[in-house]
């Protein structure tokens, strides 16, 4: 018997996205279980995915392709999900800081920690500190994300996790962006930072405890 849930792994490991449905189509016509193939397939694809490109064995378009295959395949299951199948590891509220337009990487962190299993809350670009904060009380988020490109909108930055803790508000801050190092979001006050993609997965998976 063919092993549907391991050709749906690799389909999203090789970018297919026109192939995709299709495949989840027979997997499910030969029985296999929905919540198998999410959890399985097109989420353990993505989890392989993560090491491969920090290793430099893909590279951000591949990586955009796989994750765009992911989510081809789970826009046509979600209907068929049933309650439990699809286990979200926690909410994320991902956005540019004020001032910033730059969407890209933020926009690439957003899809991997969506097809790890998180549910992102991708607010945009050019976001205040306040709009931060009504995204994190409006989704009971447990994570917030904060993206900048420029130097000049650091302070953006600084200010919006000023106003997170000044709020009493219970959720882990990660930071990233070009300008951005460990140091600059050990003085903000951020609980981690990252400066890819790949490292922003294990820092969520991490703050909801899970060992990678």
């Amino acid at each position: 018997m063919a092993n549907y849930v391991e050709e749906i792994k690799e389909l999203v490991i090789d970018g297919e996205d026109e192939e995709i449905v299709d495949k989840i189509k027979e997997a499910i016509d030969a029985g296999v279980a929905v919540g198998d193939i999410v959890n399985n397939g097109l989420i353990e694809a993505m989890n392989v995915i993560g090491p491969m490109m920090a290793s430099g064995e893909l590279f951000v378009p591949e990586v955009l392709m796989s994750a765009e295959t992911m989510q081809v395949g789970l826009n046509y299951v979600k209907p068929l999900l049933q309650d439990g199948d699809l286990k979200s590891l926690g909410t994320v509220v991902i956005g540019t800081v004020e001032g910033d337009l730059h969407d890209i990487g933020k926009n690439l962190v957003a899809m991997m920690l969506e097809s790890s299993g998180f549910t992102v809350i991708n607010i945009g670009i050019d976001q205040s500190p306040q709009a931060f904060v009504d995204a994190i009380v409006e989704n009971n988020a447990q994570i917030v994300g904060l993206s900048a490109l420029l130097t000049t909108t650091m302070p953006a930055m600084r200010d919006t996790v000023a106003l997170i803790k000044e709020k009493g508000l219970d959720v882990k801050v990660a930071v990233g962006g070009a300008p951005v190092n460990k140091e600059f979001a050990d003085t903000i006050g951020a609980d981690g930072y990252s400066e890819d993609a790949t490292g922003a997965v294990a820092l969520c998976k991490g703050f909801v405890g899970i060992d990678i």
